[in-house]
């Protein structure tokens, strides 16, 4: 089957409630673009893929909820070292389902599962995924890769000597709005892309309640160093992977900085970050996230020399550029037939609109649930693998050495990072 048809069938019929609401971290999907519930469709026992979830805490319930939605697949493990995650998470399978406080001790039954789903701190991603691809599991790991460049390079070579599959969990490479917006991209249809502006500004202070201090850490590692990379890592890491996918390149150098502006409660990560990332060609990424308003939201801004693409959570927009001599519109640009949607008075912004990219209703729906249906069906049939470890690892490098870059306060050679091995 055709990895078009199949998330046409997947999806065509996944369920609409989801049993755990999803973390203020995780992508919120308009309800209209929830797909009617799953029914049967008499898969056979053989072909019902085992697994397994390490890190059950929101974001790893909400994985385990949209898994649950695709035909065929059941859970056999959860483990998580917080004993409440067991009984939330037992609630959305809907069963005893087998529980374990140690990832050694359910990678010791690895034989009774096909994949894990790995949703543990950012901290933690390269212990924990070299030893399940070495435990030869399928594996779908939550983004970014690892904290590190180091940790990195350790998934990557545990991948490449595995012949599992690996999957990141950057959703929106499953976006239909996001393929068709790149599609054009690369077509010429805002000439050259030369920059882009992303933003995921927010006005929520990042912190869960904690029934007792001892475990303050624990369950708001986000806010601690030596489990998160912070906001750059959390929410920019969506961006910065976008920006690779478009400029089909790994960033060169990075400069940041940040601070702890808004909320001064004892966190280490900061409440904002800005980060300038330069990739080849003299063309430029730059990320912002603050947590202390909302104003701007989430959205990436493409900038070409012929037009530019706004991209948000829900939809993608096109605009072009005023045809005129003496500009950088590219020549084959002059001519065309796209209506300008730019003219303004002197340099005033443009606040009209643009041209909305509409996709099939194939291509549509909630990405989330998508990038899970794309990682079952690539282990059932070997389909194009669209996240794998090589796209997982050039976004993890450049969020890490952005990290870096931040928490030092100087620049960071992406280049020189990966010529030295981390």
């Amino acid at each position: 089957m055709k990895r078009r048809d199949f998330l046409q069938a997947a999806l065509a019929t996944a369920a609409v409630p989801l049993t755990a609401a999803a973390a203020p971290d995780t992508v919120p999907v308009a309800a209209t673009r929830r797909a009617p519930a799953i029914r049967s469709r008499g898969i056979e026992p053989s072909d019902t893929l085992r697994m397994a979830i390490l890190g059950a805490g929101s974001r790893g319930q909400y994985l385990v909820n949209q898994f649950l939605r695709l035909p065929g697949v059941r859970f056999d493990g959860i483990c998580d070292v917080y004993a409440p995650r067991f009984a939330e998470t037992r609630a959305i399978t809907a069963e005893a389902t087998p529980t374990f406080d140690d990832y050694r001790r359910l990678l010791d039954r690895a034989r009774d599962f096909d994949a894990l789903v790995i949703a543990t701190p950012l901290g933690l991603h390269a212990d924990h995924a070299v030893a399940a691809l070495d435990a030869g599991l399928h594996l779908f790991l939550e983004k970014s890769l690892a904290l590190n460049v180091e940790g990195c390079n350790a998934i990557r070579a545990a991948a490449l000597r595995s012949d599992k599959v690996f999957q990141i969990g950057t959703q929106y490479r499953y976006a239909g709005w996001y393929a068709e917006a790149v599609r054009r991209i690369r077509a010429g249809a805002i000439g050259r892309p030369t920059h882009i502006h992303a933003y995921w500004h927010r006005n929520y202070n990042w912190r869960r309640p904690v029934p007792d201090p001892s475990l303050e850490r624990l369950l708001n590692w986000r806010l601690y160093r030596e489990w998160s990379g912070g906001l750059l890592a959390e929410l920019g890491s969506h961006h910065i992977d976008t920006a690779n996918w478009i400029f089909e390149a790994l960033p060169e150098r990075v400069v940041g900085d940040g601070g702890i502006t808004f909320y001064r409660d004892g966190r280490e990560t900061f409440d904002h970050v800005q980060a300038i990332y330069r990739y080849p060609g003299d063309r430029m990424l730059f990320f912002s996230s603050i947590i202390g308003n909302q104003r701007t939201g989430f959205q990436i801004q493409v900038f070409g020399t012929g037009g530019s693409v706004e991209l948000t959570l829900e939809d993608a927009t096109m605009y072009y550029e005023p045809a005129r001599a003496a500009s950088a519109v590219p020549a084959e640009l002059l001519e065309s037939t796209a209506v300008p949607s730019l003219s303004t008075s002197g340099d005033m912004p443009y606040r009209g609109p643009g041209e909305r990219i509409v996709v099939e209703p194939e291509e549509d729906g909630d990405p989330g649930l998508r990038a899970c249906a794309a990682f079952t069906q690539v282990i059932r049939t070997g389909m194009r693998q669209d996240a794998g470890i090589d796209v997982a690892w050039a976004g993890g490098v450049s969020v890490a050495c952005g990290i870096e870059a931040i928490r030092s306060g100087t620049p960071v050679s992406i280049a020189d990072r990966v010529a030295s091995g981390g």
